[in-house]
């Protein structure tokens, strides 16, 4: 196993050069300049604007540009930033608190109401319950983020006054309290997906002969479903999660600009509106790395789940 994450973290490296690669070209096509976003509308003289130019190495080629921030990445430096001339990393770390703790609350509330849900669906199979599982999730995936999050600000915030409309909560619990309306909103599509996935996956389980050789044998159904069908299915079921907690963050910067918390995603919207260039190549590379890891995890969690798969190997 140390030489696979050995190896999946070597390789990890020209994908994250890529990446990030792709992403300063991008800023750097976009029109405008980061000096103009940082002056305004003020009058400014050509001096002016030279030095900042000179200042953020924005006068150097595009190629030798993005060879200085690389550079500067290896050796632990990922800049500071343009509009703010605050740390990159100061910047991050007064943020990412939110949002690690709005996407783990999200995917809490997905686990742990979309399992239940998809294997409840899947035992009363064609009946009512089944099909209003089926639509609901249907209507959760369907239903857009911000849609969702306006929707739940309005009813449960404004008009039932059941939860704050703004503000991100001092304290673990304060803080939950606050970001609940965010968190459902961000995990209705969440909770959908894992429902279906899970509801499929148990159907297919179900039928499986090992099924009906453990009825035969008299074991009951609670074990049935437990040490057999429950276990077999989880593999779709944590990859469809690892790819949900991935794309938490293309969520999150949605909810977060919807309710106007001051997460990593409202950061990356700031700062690409602002061209601030090293904070949005920072977030990039933050969120590459995340999925990466995520991955990786998903692959490593796979053994456990089921013992006969093996890296680099496969057992009849």
């Amino acid at each position: 196993m140390g030489r696979y994450v050995a190896g999946r973290l070597l390789l990890a490296v020209p994908l994250l050069i890529v990446i990030t690669f792709a992403v300063f070209a991008l800023i750097h096509l976009a029109p405008g300049t980061p000096e103009r976003a940082l002056l305004g509308a003020r009058q400014s003289s050509p001096e002016t604007i030279a030095a900042i130019r000179e200042q953020w190495n924005l006068d150097e080629p595009f190629l030798f540009q993005y060879f200085l921030w690389l550079k500067a990445v290896v050796t632990g430096d990922i800049g500071r930033s343009i509009q703010s001339s605050e740390a990159v990393t100061a910047a991050i770390g007064r943020r990412i608190g939110l949002t690690i703790f709005l996407g783990s609350y999200a995917t809490l509330i997905a686990v742990v109401f979309g399992i239940p849900l998809g294997m409840w669906a899947a035992l009363r199979r064609g009946s009512r319950t089944d099909r209003t599982v089926v639509g609901i999730s249907v209507l959760g995936v369907s239903a857009p983020t911000f849609a969702v999050g306006l929707l739940f600000l309005y009813v449960f915030g404004v008009v039932l006054d059941w939860f704050p409309t703004f503000g991100s909560g001092e304290g673990f619990w304060d803080r939950a309290y606050h970001l609940t309306l965010p968190a459902l909103a961000l995990a209705l599509a969440l909770l959908a997906l894992i429902v279906k996935i899970t509801r499929a996956a148990m159907i297919e389980e179900l039928d499986q002969d090992y099924v009906a050789f453990a009825r035969s044998r008299g074991l009951s159904r609670r074990r049935i479903m437990s040490r057999y069908v429950l276990r077999n299915s989880l593999i779709p079921v944590v990859t469809v999660t690892g790819l949900i907690v991935v794309g938490l963050f293309g969520g999150a910067v949605l909810i977060e600009v919807t309710f106007g918390l001051p997460g990593l995603g409202t950061l990356l919207v700031e700062s690409v509106l602002t061209r601030d260039i090293p904070v949005v190549q920072a977030l990039v590379l933050l969120t590459a790395v995340f999925v990466i890891v995520v991955n990786l995890g998903l692959d490593v969690l796979y053994t456990v789940i089921d013992p006969r798969i093996r890296f680099g190997s496969a057992e009849s």
